[in-house]
């Protein structure tokens, strides 16, 4: 029978006056009578539209269908037919503009919680199946050079270890999972989950090389000409910071969001038994309206500021951080002000960070991305009082690689130029993610991923 009920059968979560003063994860996840009912919402479109959001194409239909049975890990082998991470895309993927953006429900009210009970379906697994012994693949001999282990190398690696590839995973810093361990906080993505996804590529015989920077300490040429890989996947991500560029940037008690989530997530400032050095201000600044400033600005309302601002040139409609986000950053306390630009971040005589110079914005025409360019109001000239300031105005390539690597090409955005199969203008040389269309989603990270593993078989079946 189907279940024509307009809304989602809400996620349970911690109290946002809870919650704001911790790092535990906010949401608690459905019960089984939750995601049943919440499985029985769908619809069993013939034409299946909200495939067509997912780029990993996992099964929606069909794994909702084992939820709504009851059989759930019948559900999670469904998700694991394509997906190699579902607990981790369960909680961080932007269903909203994807999957769920494409159901049927959404017309006339709320789509099914694809998102929830993919994360429901993974975490069940875990719980009865986590402890499974998990059989090492069946070598076919070929060996794979993968470098960056954020969700686009994971997904390669694990694409190309279940096909019997030899695969070794180079990892610039000390952990493994990139931005999915010093990016994401833990309240809304547990590490532990992160941990457990690695470990079961590695049961699978993954290998996995941290600390070593690729352009740095070895180059790809050299992985191929002497350390015997057939090919290489790039999935190195797009970490570097950018700044405004106005007066007071340089001021003690400025930095970047990538920096501070860093500090905070991967080397867990939020933990008293971390001795990491990190600044504790009371009234704090996040410049940007992306998920990662919404991450930066509800981890500084937990490490103990009393005002959190997000300062966003334009307004709420076109505020790019996901709905969620945005409705538990406000929860939560932090103050948005909107339409209002920085131009000069204000110090004292010792250097210091003492407020942030803005200006108002109203909308004027669309500009080239087709949102409505913000334009100054003359004479709107005010200062916030702050003590902190995070920029969160996107990252782009760290051109190492590029640099490194002989004849390797870039593509017009500066990433690493590739062809619609993942392929660079180098023989065996593929890349992905980040790396290539700068600063997306992670499970388009993930598909990029999947793809480039696709393209290394047939490049190295074809050889």
């Amino acid at each position: 029978m189907i279940n024509l009920v307009r809304e989602k059968n809400p996620m349970p979560e911690q109290a946002p006056d809870v919650r704001n003063k911790n790092f535990l994860e906010v949401c608690t996840g459905y019960t089984e009578e939750m995601a049943i009912r919440e499985a029985m919402r769908c619809l069993k479109c013939r034409k299946r539209p909200c495939m067509t959001g997912c780029p990993v194409m996992v099964k929606i239909p069909d794994f909702i269908a084992k939820v709504a049975e009851g059989d759930f890990e019948a559900a999670y082998q469904i998700i694991s037919e394509t997906s190699s991470l579902p607990a981790i895309c369960g909680r961080v993927c932007p269903q909203e503009n994807q999957c769920e953006g494409k159901c049927v429900h959404a017309i006339k009210g709320e789509a099914v919680g694809i998102g929830r009970l993919e994360r429901f379906v993974a975490d069940w697994h875990a719980a009865n199946f986590g402890d499974v012994e998990i059989e090492p693949a069946q070598s076919n001999g070929h060996k794979v050079a993968v470098i960056g282990a954020g969700p686009a190398g994971l997904a390669c690696a694990g694409d190309l270890i279940n096909k019997g590839y030899d695969v070794t995973v180079y990892e610039a810093l000390h952990k493994t999972g990139g931005v999915l361990v010093y990016g994401i906080p833990q309240f809304r993505l547990p590490k532990e989950i992160v941990a457990k996804e690695v470990a079961k590529l590695e049961a699978k015989g993954v290998k996995f090389v941290t600390n070593a920077v690729v352009g740095r300490a070895f180059t790809v040429d050299e992985l191929m000409k002497e350390e015997g890989f057939e090919s290489v996947f790039i999935g190195t991500g797009a970490g570097l910071p950018s700044f405004m560029n106005i007066p007071g940037e340089n001021l003690i008690g400025v930095c970047s969001a990538n920096e501070y989530l860093t500090r905070i997530n991967l080397m867990k400032a939020y933990l008293d038994e971390y001795d990491t050095p990190i600044m504790h201000a009371d009234k704090i600044a996040i410049v940007g309206g992306g998920n990662v400033a919404m991450d930066a600005a509800r981890c500084a309302k937990r490490m103990g500021a009393s005002e959190v601002y997000i300062i966003y040139r334009r307004s709420m409609d076109e505020l790019p951080a996901r709905a969620e986000e945005v409705h538990h950053a406000m929860e939560e306390g932090i103050v948005f002000k909107l339409l209002t630009n920085p131009v000069e971040i204000k110090g004292d005589e010792n250097g210091v960070v003492t407020g942030i110079e803005c200006v108002s914005m109203e909308l004027g025409e669309p500009d080239a991305s087709g949102r409505r360019k913000p334009v100054v109001v003359e004479g709107s000239n005010h200062v916030i009082p702050v003590d902190m300031v995070i920029m969160s105005i996107g990252t782009k390539l760290n051109t190492l690689i590029l640099d490194t690597t002989e004849k390797l090409e870039a593509n017009k955005k500066g990433g690493i130029g590739t062809d619609d199969a993942a392929a660079t203008n180098r023989e065996g040389i593929f890349a992905g993610g980040d790396a290539v269309t700068g600063a997306a989603t992670v499970i388009k990270a993930m598909g990029a991923g999947k793809k480039a593993a696709a393209s290394i078989d047939a490049y190295l079946a074809g050889k």
